[in-house]
């Protein structure tokens, strides 16, 4: 009885192993110098791409950490329209968490804001020494929200709109959430989730209802939409636009409650080339300012911003936030 021989696949390898070198030897020079430059080119540009990662997160801390950055939002009262002392004390109509007990007097009328201080408190208007009474502007004035300094600039008072509803927003450099803040977590940065993407333009005007996080619905501007292929599918984030240098998408996915912070995350991404094309790169994924803390006035993502789709890329969601709203349960 003849025994058939037995096929040993690894022997294919093997060859090929031993076929490559050889081959390899037979490149010119030129050949073997243009592999070179481009092994360099790509070790290169993945340092690069690192660096710039490593560059942004380092930046991201850093504005959160500010003095008057989002961690240090201390208090969000609605203004109704009439007169209300305000301060820390109880006997105020509008009562703060932190500063002075008695700061003053509010009074709006027909969208009109008016502040007069309390008499002997040393207060800053804009940085400078405040010296009486003062109109105060909200965040959607071309000038920019007015800012009240208290306790020598640690606090700060501004008013924003939000749906045509005045909120006066305190800050405080020594708010527990900025003395207590318990870093970012991310995915592992993968240039995989760095996308070119396409931008659909819209009619010129257009807007999408947004809701916030305390219930008001605003129209924004949302100049059109952001397309990209991931695994074969195609994806769409609506733009919306800002006023700044970039656009952003505000956008859930299947990590949203699962990794990442339930009411979805932010990305900002530079407005169009002359091609349409944009770079989308979800490493760059960030948490509202919501994720922090509770006096935020957060969008959330519009319905058709609600991908199918897990992005592990980007910030997770905030332990430090997750732990307290788990203790206050």
């Amino acid at each position: 009885m003849t025994v058939p021989p037995v096929a040993f696949p690894w022997r294919g390898l093997l060859c090929a192993a031993l076929l490559l070198p050889a081959l390899a030897a037979c490149d010119s020079p030129e050949q073997k110098a243009q592999r070179a430059k481009e092994a360099e080119r790509v070790a290169h540009a993945g340092e690069d791409f690192k660096r710039d990662q490593q560059l942004w997160r380092e930046q991201r801390s850093a504005e959160l950490l500010k003095p008057d950055g989002w961690t240090s939002l201390v208090g969000l009262h609605p203004i109704e329209a009439g007169s209300h002392y305000f301060g820390s004390d109880s006997d105020n109509g509008i009562r703060l968490s932190v500063g002075p007990g008695h700061l003053g007097l509010l009074s709006l009328d027909k969208g009109r804001l008016r502040f007069v201080p309390e008499r002997g408190l040393a207060l800053t208007l804009n940085e400078q020494p405040l010296k009486g009474a003062a109109v105060l502007l909200a965040d959607d004035s071309p000038a920019g929200p007015t800012r009240i300094g208290f306790d020598e600039g640690k606090g700060v008072l501004t008013a924003i709109k939000r749906g045509g509803n005045l909120y006066l927003r305190v800050r405080h450099a020594d708010a527990p959430s900025r003395t207590g803040f318990g870093g970012i977590d991310y995915w592992p940065v993968q240039q995989d989730w760095k996308l070119s993407a396409k931008f659909v333009a819209h009619p010129a005007g257009q807007t999408i209802e947004v809701a916030n996080i305390i219930g008001v619905i605003e129209p924004t501007p949302n100049p059109g939409a952001v397309e990209f292929e991931r695994d074969g599918r195609t994806y769409r984030i609506e733009a919306l636009d800002q006023g700044g240098e970039e656009l952003m998408l505000v956008f859930a996915d299947r990590t949203s409650g699962h990794g990442s912070y339930s009411a979805g995350r932010f990305l900002d991404v530079a407005r169009p080339n002359l091609q349409g094309k944009v770079t989308v790169d979800f490493n760059k994924a960030y948490n509202p300012p919501c994720a922090f803390t509770p006096f935020a006035t957060c969008p959330l993502p519009p319905e058709g911003n609600r991908l199918d789709l897990e992005i592990t890329a980007g910030e997770k969601a905030y332990k430090a936030a997750e732990k307290a709203a788990a203790t206050a349960s």
